[in-house]
């Protein structure tokens, strides 16, 4: 017995200085590889791909090399066979998790190069916005299933797990019938996803008017729809609202919108001189785009006219702002020179040549 204490304490000596050094060995490698991507990055800076992979990667590597570099020194343990076997699956789990880690994190650096690739930002970006559609419902569907594998590699190494999966799947038909009944309304919304995301009825970005609100579409997720609304409140809407329910979408084709302006004057109004007027403001306004630019009466009612003006914009948000500026510069022309136009009552009185005397009608 004293014997074998010496000998169980110079095992776990060995074992715990072969994991150390197994350990920094790989965390000098991590710290080698990404000290030459510093450097490289720092001599090319415009580099996308390499700094993308050194922002995104150099976390999960600090913990996948060492936990590499001991999957393969572990042989060398002096351990014996039940304790080893135990070693062995906590580091096969730590692998795998790092593992699922870094490629959650690579399909980031992916992102990144699609990104600066394609601007979002520009003046006719619906082919972007296509694009950045498909790719934000990709990545969430992709990291969905790197976890959802790397969960089942870890679970199904165990055996005990194993014989449960494998019980399962004899009662899998009666299983899935009740899971997809309780789950009807999810996977209506994942499939309303994939919809959405390939026949793409909206878009990031794209200019919606949904439930009397206008906003722009901020997010789009496996569930739900963020319309980011002008007042900087979020409105949020599953996607199936998309699929079964109306709603105006401004963006669908083309950015390009036209602005509608309507005033109500007095019948005495010149109209040839505001729509001349209009086309002065408009000219001069730095956000029309040079397409339309028309004023029309398009009704009449008992004490007014209806004037109807169009002018079109590059997109909605520049459309509004150039409504709101023709809209008061012609007011404020009406004003100062026709001021008798402006909508009036008018009320006729007629003298009559005897007064009106009471009396008693008789049938």
């Amino acid at each position: 017995m004293p014997d074998l204490l010496p000998d169980q304490v110079e095992t776990l000596l060995r074992t715990l200085g072969i994991v150390a050094g197994s350990l920094l060995a790989g965390w000098l490698l991590k710290v080698a590889v990404f000290g030459v991507l510093a450097a490289y990055v720092r001599r090319e800076p415009a580099t996308l791909l390499a700094s993308s992979v050194l922002r995104h990667l150099r976390q999960p590597s600090a913990w996948f090399f060492p936990v590499l570099v001991l999957s393969f020194v572990l042989p060398l343990t002096p351990l014996q066979d039940r304790a080893l076997e135990v070693a062995r699956r906590f580091v096969e789990t730590a692998l795998l998790t790092t593992f699922a880690w870094g490629l959650v994190k690579t399909v980031d650096v992916v992102q990144d190069l699609v990104q600066r690739h394609y601007h979002i930002n520009g003046e006719d970006n619906l082919r972007v916005r296509k694009l950045f559609t498909q790719l934000q419902f990709v990545k969430k569907l992709t990291v969905s299933l790197i976890i959802f594998v790397a969960i089942a590699l870890i679970l199904m190494s165990f055996a005990t797990v194993r014989k449960i999966g494998t019980g399962l799947l004899t009662s899998a038909g009666i299983a899935s019938v009740i899971v997809g009944f309780a789950a009807q309304r999810s996977i209506g919304n994942l499939l309303a996803g994939f919809q959405i995301a390939f026949t793409q009825p909206i878009r990031l970005d794209d200019v919606l008017v949904v439930e009397g609100e206008w906003g722009r579409v901020e997010e789009i997720t496996f569930t739900y729809v963020v319309l980011r609304i002008w007042d900087e409140r979020r409105l949020v809407l599953p996607l199936n609202y998309f699929i079964e329910k109306p709603f105006q979408n401004w963006t669908r084709t083309t950015s390009q919108l036209l602005g509608t302006v309507f005033l109500y004057t007095d019948y005495t109004l010149p109209v040839e001189a505001v729509r001349a007027e209009l086309q002065r403001v408009v000219a001069a306004h730095p956000l029309w785009d040079q397409r339309v630019c028309v004023l029309q009466v398009t009704d009449s009612k008992e004490r007014t006219i209806e004037l109807r003006c169009l002018v079109s914009a590059a997109n909605s948000s520049q459309a509004f702002d150039l409504r709101c500026a023709v809209r008061e510069q012609l007011i404020g022309f009406i004003q100062q020179h026709y001021p008798q136009c402006l909508p009036k009552t008018r009320t006729l009185t007629e003298p009559t040549d005897q007064p009106f005397t009471p009396g008693i009608v008789e049938e």
